[in-house]
């Protein structure tokens, strides 16, 4: 037990809550699939209870549903007209989802979905495929204008478009690690520092003392997680914003 105090890794493992195996597969309920799940329930009844009453003087709790909302509207609308409204509530629900973990990570023996890079490309692939399959289904063959930028010399054109094709095919790639390596090297930081803590404590009052210093250094990186937890919602839902406007207009 000890030694799980001080792992930085430990708090990264995945736990089976409810074995499940069908057909050989092993479909069991995790601690990953239980704070997925309270992510969720968590946002969902944050955003239901404090706009239930609708008042037109809205109160605190009111007026951050409301100022979260305006964000990813004002966002997606600067990144893809009001056009990209359609995507309102998709968009939308990343932000939350990704914001919502991030902030549940941030509690003591809380796991950290965010931190998986399984959770976080899943995400990135959901945005990337609807990209796709909208702007296939919105431009027909026309979507592949995305790869030809305008103006470019025709004996260009092959280098660049292979440039534009491995560009779009890396973004689900760089969307997913941006998230997941912020969250995990963070988490890891923080927990090494404070298992500087409980180990030079342990050593008696020179240890307490000199334990100040990393015990500083934790509560420092400790609002420095909960900044990047919100700056990652953003960067994530920006992109998101970004890419969706590629699969609206895709002519450069």
């Amino acid at each position: 037990m000890a030694a799980d105090k001080v792992d930085p890794i430990h708090q990264f493992h995945i736990n089976k809550l409810i074995p499940i195996e069908i057909g050989g597969y092993d479909l069991s309920f995790t601690n990953s699939a239980l704070f997925m799940v309270a992510t969720v329930v968590v946002a969902a009844a944050f955003l239901f209870l404090t706009t239930s009453s609708r008042s037109l003087v809205p109160g605190r709790l009111q007026s951050v549903s409301e100022m979260a909302y305006e964000f990813v509207g004002n966002m997606l609308r600067d990144a893809a007209g009001t056009q990209g409204m359609k995507f309102f509530p998709f968009v939308f629900s990343l932000f939350m989802f990704v914001l919502v973990a991030n902030l549940l990570g941030l509690f003591p023996y809380f796991f950290t979905v965010t931190s998986h890079i399984i959770v976080t490309f899943g995400l990135a692939a959901l945005v990337i495929g609807t990209v796709v399959v909208y702007g296939f289904m919105k431009h027909g063959l026309g979507f592949l204008k995305l790869f030809v930028p305008h103006g470019v010399p025709v004996f260009l054109l092959p280098l660049v478009v292979l440039i534009e094709v491995i560009s779009f095919v890396s973004r689900p790639v760089s969307l997913s690690v941006r998230l997941f390596a912020n969250m995990l090297a963070g988490h890891i930081t923080l927990k090494v520092f404070s298992g500087f803590v409980v180990s030079l404590s342990a050593l008696g009052a020179v240890g307490v003392a000199g334990s100040v210093l990393p015990l500083a250094m934790a509560v420092a990186l400790t609002a420095l997680e909960l900044l990047v937890a919100f700056l990652q919602a953003y960067v994530f839902a920006v992109l998101t914003c970004m890419y969706l406007n590629d699969a609206l207009h895709p002519g450069h």
